[in-house]
């Protein structure tokens, strides 16, 4: 049997484990993973013992029934958290160049949402780095967003030691406020925040799930409400298509990722160039409307001569 086949046949197993649990909570044994996959007892035996070697699977030493052991767990985390920063930030590259404002991606820790990566659109890379700042999440859109899986119950146990104090105009005044807006935002598929986290700051948000479908992350887009709130539609699309694009990339195999990501990256060219085109043309009209002016400026002053000359 060739290496190449005998990886194939141990991530068949465990994606067997993945996919059928056991309803004995001690797992599988491996008759009954021989069956499932429909290949011979003594074959699974072999594989079930060199994942359990591996590291991979564990067996109790009574029942003999194989569980996956919780290293795996932690491997497939700490992917998650490799692939969620690297994917990220195409991600928020893709939401900077469609709205032409600041995006982050935020995580929750404890009560507060912290953005742990950003994209800013070269015109605006001048402010200030977010990465690393916290925000409390009864104020941030990405702390909605982040919230949107957790029940009534669990949200007050996250913020049952936050005070509400009042960051902008808008901030929830209590729990029961907060819990109706974030209501609101499941329903709607993503949050906004209209200047709850500071006077003047627009934003929204849309969740990011890992591959067992909780939400481990937030795209977010960011920037003064005089500028993103007319074009609400339009950055709701854009967080919640790319917080999509970045769950696929994050449950999908290598390959998989890579070519999403290619193909996102020449949609986004596309994006761009219509938005230079844009850009370029809105100059144009500007430079006509420019001449118009100076000609009539123009015309005024000869008339004006002709006057005085009268």
């Amino acid at each position: 049997m060739t290496t190449d086949s005998s990886l194939k046949r141990g991530l068949a197993v465990l994606r067997l484990f993945a996919e059928h649990p056991s309803q004995d909570p001690r797992g599988h044994t491996a008759a009954e993973v021989a069956v499932l996959l429909g290949r011979e007892r003594s074959q699974v035996s072999r594989i079930l013992r060199s994942l359990e070697t591996a590291r991979f699977l564990r067996r109790d030493p009574v029942s003999l029934r194989y569980t996956v052991a919780w290293e795996l767990y932690a491997r497939a985390q700490q992917i998650t958290e490799a692939r969620l920063r690297r994917d990220g930030r195409t991600a928020l590259e893709g939401v900077a160049a469609d709205t032409g404002e600041c995006a982050y991606l935020g995580v929750l820790r404890g009560a507060s949402s912290v953005t742990i990566l950003e994209s800013m659109p070269p015109a605006l890379s001048s402010f200030v780095s977010w990465v690393g700042r916290a925000y409390p999440a009864y104020c941030s859109d990405a702390g909605q967003a982040l919230l949107f899986d957790a029940d009534d119950t669990e949200v007050a146990a996250v913020l049952a030691r936050t005070a509400f104090v009042r960051h902008g105009p808008n901030t929830p005044a209590d729990l029961t406020d907060f819990l109706a807006r974030l209501d609101a935002a499941r329903k709607r598929g993503y949050s906004i925040v209209d200047q709850e986290a500071e006077p003047g700051l627009y934003s929204l948000a849309a969740p990011v799930r890992d591959f067992r479908g909780e939400i481990v992350a937030a795209v977010q887009v960011v920037g003064p409400r005089h500028r993103l709130e007319p074009t609400t539609a339009a950055c709701a699309d854009s967080v919640v298509h790319w917080s999509t694009w970045l769950t696929a990339a994050l449950c999908s195999t290598e390959a998989e990722r890579e070519r999403e990501t290619e193909a996102e990256r020449g949609r986004g060219r596309g994006r761009g160039r219509d938005t230079e085109k844009e850009r370029d043309t809105e100059k144009e009209r500007d430079t006509e409307k420019e001449r118009d002016t100076e000609k009539e400026r123009d015309t005024e002053k000869e008339r004006d001569a002709e006057t005085d000359q009268d």
